[in-house]
């Protein structure tokens, strides 16, 4: 399939940020609060996600999107499917990332967050602010599951830690 530069935009961090900030401590009645049916963290990011591109993937077996709580793709709540969407070798309506060192996020990109030996990623977070150059220390994100906003990441422990820097939409 070819593309032309027509068919990409960039991603409004500010918008996303924006929206991070506003949703961190509540719920957009949009979208359906999965906090007691696995964790809302994922769907927050991509709620957040969402407000900087304004475009979802309705592929029905690798998109991205939101209906209803029925009604969204597994990319839209699960840790691991967002991940597998984001960095997609393929041309695809939505948002793009790939995995980066720390040193290399800014505000409205990503983190995933392994609890776990074995390296299963279950816990998303949304940066909001850090410090010139990133690092761990200076790194501030805002999630869902256990609410959080403008909050250290150094105030999680973890076993695997990665980076999404968001590059761009696909439209």
């Amino acid at each position: 399939m070819f593309y032309r530069t027509s068919d990409y935009k960039p991603y409004n961090r500010k918008a996303a940020i924006e929206y991070s900030n506003r949703w961190a401590l509540g719920r957009n009645p949009q979208y359906l609060d999965y906090s007691n049916l696995g964790g809302d963290c994922t769907n927050f990011i991509s709620q957040c996600l969402y407000a900087g591109c304004q475009v979802m993937n309705y592929d029905i077996y690798m998109g991205w999107y939101y209906i209803d709580g029925n009604r969204k793709a597994p990319a839209w709540t699960g840790v691991e499917f967002l991940h597998q969407f984001l960095t997609r070798r393929i041309i695809s309506p939505g948002p793009y990332g790939i995995e980066v060192s720390v040193s290399e996020v800014e505000p409205g990109d990503m983190i995933q967050l392994s609890f776990s030996n074995e390296g299963r990623f279950g816990h998303s977070l949304f940066i909001t602010q850090c410090g010139n150059p990133p690092g761990l220390e200076n790194i501030f994100i805002n999630t869902h599951s256990r609410d959080r906003l403008m909050y250290p990441l150094i105030g999680y422990s973890w076993k695997h830690i990665r980076f999404i820097k968001i590059l761009g939409v696909w439209t």
